[in-house]
């Protein structure tokens, strides 16, 4: 029988082409490779017997780097955003290491290895400078990217994330949304497991056949050994967590009903990050706030790449 979700992958993958974006596969180092979307125009055109050229150029327009969350690699996560960005930006929207294409032997599985290897593959695709835009697992990433490599970093964009998983945030919200861990929470196993999953992540119910869901669990959550480590590495004690001195300009842009990061989270950060941080709540959106109200995101994304020529936006819902 078919799998729905494997069979709707050549469509939304015309899509994004049609947006502007190309895959390219990229070995950060010996054992270790990722997988980016990339600005279709940085693409050279390929030598005789070369079947992707292995040149690129780089990138012409302002960059933002879409960086996805744990239930999705890169494009399904970033859908409805990509073409809404890419006539004035340059576009990269990496998977993360165990998430589509990306993959490696070594064991280390920390956000900080994977922004490491994030900042090491942006730069061999000629990326000197970018404003992160970073959702869940993809903002705690995105938040050491920008602390390990403040130079390259301009500006963040964070949704439905947090600076990082101390132990006592972790159990707190495990407790209250009713899971035993984060593996049971993020790597569900059933269709009940994933029902429970996406009834958490989103402000509005939403209802597909179980055949859908299904399909799902067996495209999208593969790697489960490496990502339940990669959940292990993500929680860190209490006692660990300091608070890094950002020089960028950082965005919160949040769900108002979601159920796994609160808005109480994201006005709590916005007081420890200081004067650069501005918050922006989205009504009627839930964790899934992207993919829920894109047009209302979108609307709230570029109007902050805007205004990062311009005065900074202030505090308020849409």
């Amino acid at each position: 029988m078919v799998n729905l979700v494997a069979a709707q992958k050549p469509l939304l993958h015309g899509l994004m082409k049609m947006a502007g974006v190309q895959p390219y596969a990229l070995e950060i180092e010996p054992g270790t490779v990722m997988n980016f979307w990339v600005p279709r125009e940085t693409i050279k055109k390929s030598k005789k017997g070369e079947k992707v050229s292995k040149e690129l150029d780089k990138p012409s327009k302002p960059v933002v780097v879409l960086v996805h969350g744990f239930a999705a690699e890169g494009i399904v996560t970033w859908q409805f955003q990509v073409g809404a960005l890419s006539k004035k930006y340059s576009v990269y929207i990496p998977d993360l290491l165990f998430f589509g294409g990306s993959i490696t032997d070594k064991t280390e599985r920390s956000p900080t290895f994977q922004a490491d290897c994030l900042a090491k593959g942006l730069a061999k695709l000629g990326v000197d400078k970018c404003i992160l835009v970073g959702f869940s697992y993809g903002g705690m990433v995105s938040f050491k990217l920008a602390e390990l490599y403040p130079n390259m970093v301009q500006a963040m964009v964070v949704s439905g994330s947090i600076l990082a998983m101390t132990d006592s945030i972790s159990e707190a919200a495990l407790g209250r949304l009713g899971f035993s861990s984060s593996s049971e929470l993020l790597l569900p196993n059933s269709v009940k497991g994933l029902k429970a999953l996406l009834s958490v992540a989103t402000h509005r119910k939403l209802w597909f056949p179980n055949r859908l869901h299904k399909d799902y669990l067996e495209v999208m959550f593969t790697n489960r050994k490496e990502k339940a480590e990669l959940l292990e590495a993500l929680v860190v004690s209490n006692k660990d967590p300091t608070i890094p001195n950002f020089p960028q300009r950082i965005h919160l842009l949040w769900g108002e009903n979601d159920q796994i990061f609160n808005v109480e989270h994201a006005h709590n950060m916005k007081e420890q990050l200081g004067g650069n941080t501005t918050f922006q709540g989205i009504k009627k959106g839930g964790h899934l706030v992207h993919l829920e109200r894109p047009c209302a995101y979108n609307r709230c994304l570029k109007h902050f790449l805007a205004s990062l020529h311009a005065d900074g936006p202030s505090d308020k819902s849409l």
